[in-house]
């Protein structure tokens, strides 16, 4: 017996010491590559690289970026929410279901540019939209909303059978139960998958290339939402930081912009995740009592 334990413990710390190897060789491949790019992109920077200028600069870009993946998420999100909490919670299984839950694992898998091929077809063609911010934002909210409707349901499916009990034993209504209790209890989990889907609208260039178009002649004192040259518009092309870094790199054209887009798009995903999980363990802790 005090030999298997020993053989046991052997066994463990020498797995421990291989696992530890690996994380440490996948921690110091992702420091090296985020520190090759950033570092890069900002060496070969200028002053006027940053301005919000038609060419030559990527503050237009980099506002583009942001307020498309703002309206994606403020379409996918609610959308992907609700579409989780109707599998998890209504709806029967059956043939129906299975054939949702099939039709939700199909689009989650569908290549980008398969999907920026059906927003042009939709959005562009049938709807007239042209190349447009809103064309972009809702094409990515088709790719992002696959994975918030799984991420939704599994959360909800993954809490102890105790918190609805509880609510209902309470005398909670079941739509009251789930958004006071199962919602609030899930939510880190959900955020993590607002973030996902947020890096990959971040990074998303196939899909946008049909549908949002490239160049922003941008008036900075013009805030009117019907303008072609206002900031707020919807319904004018916008180049991401994405498209601006794979056109560059296509054209052969300042290859150190290319860098500085590279490096502010990895910064702009790290913030963006940084504050959502600030965010996401902040109303945990509210939730669980620990904070005022």
């Amino acid at each position: 017996m005090n030999e298997r334990v020993v053989r046991a413990k052997r066994a463990d710390k020498i797995a421990t010491v291989i696992f530890t190897i690996i994380a440490a060789m996948f921690f110091i491949l992702l420091f090296g590559f985020a520190g090759k790019v950033i570092i890069g992109g900002f060496l070969g920077a200028t002053p006027e690289m940053f301005q919000f200028a038609m060419s030559g600069s990527i503050g237009n870009q980099l506002w583009n970026t942001i307020y498309l993946v703002f309206i994606s998420l403020l379409v996918s999100v609610p959308i992907g929410i609700f579409a989780g909490i109707y599998l998890a919670m209504y709806a029967r299984q059956g043939r129906f279901t299975k054939f949702l839950r099939m039709c939700i694992e199909t689009l989650s898998s569908l290549p980008s540019i398969v999907v920026g091929l059906f927003g042009y077809l939709v959005f562009l063609v049938t709807l007239g939209m042209g190349k447009s911010l809103l064309a972009g934002a809702l094409s990515i909210s088709i790719l992002t909303l696959p994975l918030l409707t799984t991420t939704t349901e599994d959360a909800i499916r993954g809490l102890p059978a105790g918190y609805l009990q509880g609510a209902l034993g309470m005398g909670s209504t079941k739509w009251q139960s789930v958004f006071h209790v199962l919602l609030p209890a899930c939510l880190p989990r959900i955020m993590t998958g607002v973030i996902l889907a947020a890096g990959r609208g971040f990074g998303e260039a196939a899909a946008l290339l049909y549908t949002a178009g490239s160049g922003s002649m941008l008036n900075w004192r013009n805030w009117s939402f019907t303008s072609p040259t206002s900031p707020l518009s919807l319904f004018r092309p916008a180049e991401t930081l994405s498209i601006q870094i794979w056109n560059l790199q296509v054209n052969g054209q300042n290859p150190d912009l290319a860098n500085l887009a590279s490096a502010v798009l990895m910064i702009l995903v790290l913030i963006f995740s940084i504050a959502a999980n600030v965010l996401s363990r902040h109303i945990q802790a509210k939730n669980q009592g620990d904070k005022a």
